[in-house]
């Protein structure tokens, strides 16, 4: 479980989170949805590490960020995988170099046992036979699921993913966020992933934040959503005409 208690993240003057609790749970997909500018991004890196929060803390399974010291550092990064928005493979790099340079920075293996783990996520998200292409050589919705190699080739206790649909097709998309969820819960980790597009939140919004301009105004699952009283949730949930007969269907059930 990953918890943020309380934070706070200024740049100059201008606050940009207020104040933001929350739980994300392990083995559950949690997601960060709000409009641009609510915060979501900024809070992630602030859950990553990459950004200090000017106050409040973040424990990784009860252990607070602030109260470790640089090995125990170490340790957590060893054990988070990160799905970037734009994928972030290596041009020069083909495939099996890609997903396997985690394993090069992170263990001490010889090549043939790291080969055998590329191999066996590579199987896991299905894709064969691709090792010797490079990411220009693949499709966009390809080179997704060989970022999601990479990120969990380490067997990560801790998956953060920042827009995984950005760029792809619906169904391609509805492919990646049935992965996601898989994963999570096939290896039991605590699975944060930060997006805008309602179809995740419907596929697989087991739990969800909800920011506006910089604050926690709602929180719940995807059953909930579409029932909530929130107006800054529904303005959010039904600015499209699909989603607005959803909820008039989800209030005449009841």
């Amino acid at each position: 479980m990953i918890e943020a208690i309380n934070i706070h993240k200024r740049f100059g003057e201008e606050e940009i989170l207020k104040g933001i609790s929350a739980k994300f749970e392990r083995g559950k997909t949690n997601l960060i949805i709000g409009q641009s500018g609510s915060g979501k991004t900024v809070f992630l890196k602030c859950l990553i590490g990459l950004f200090a929060p000017n106050e409040g803390e973040i424990c990784f399974d009860g252990k607070s960020i602030l109260k470790m010291d640089d090995e125990e550092k170490r340790d957590l990064r060893e054990h988070i995988g990160m799905l970037f928005q734009g994928g972030a493979l290596f041009d020069s790099m083909n495939i099996e170099e890609n997903v396997m340079f985690p394993l090069r920075l992170f263990t001490n293996q010889k090549r043939d046992e790291m080969l055998h783990r590329v191999n066996q996520v590579l199987k896991r998200v299905n894709l064969e036979n691709v090792n010797t292409k490079f990411p220009s050589e693949i499709s966009g919705g390809m080179q997704k699921r060989v970022s999601i190699a990479r990120a969990i080739v380490n067997n990560p206790r801790y998956l953060f993913c920042d827009e995984p649909n950005s760029g792809l097709d619906p169904k391609t998309a509805i492919l990646i966020d049935n992965l996601i969820q898989e994963i999570t819960k096939e290896y039991n980790i605590t699975t944060i992933v930060v997006t805008h597009d309602m179809n995740s939140v419907m596929e697989i919004g087991e739990s969800i934040v909800f920011l506006k301009n910089g604050k926690l105004v709602w929180k719940g699952s995807n059953k909930e959503i579409f029932k909530t009283n929130n107006t800054d949730v529904t303005n959010f949930v039904y600015s499209s005409n699909l989603f607005k007969k959803i909820r008039e269907i989800q209030l005449k059930e009841g």
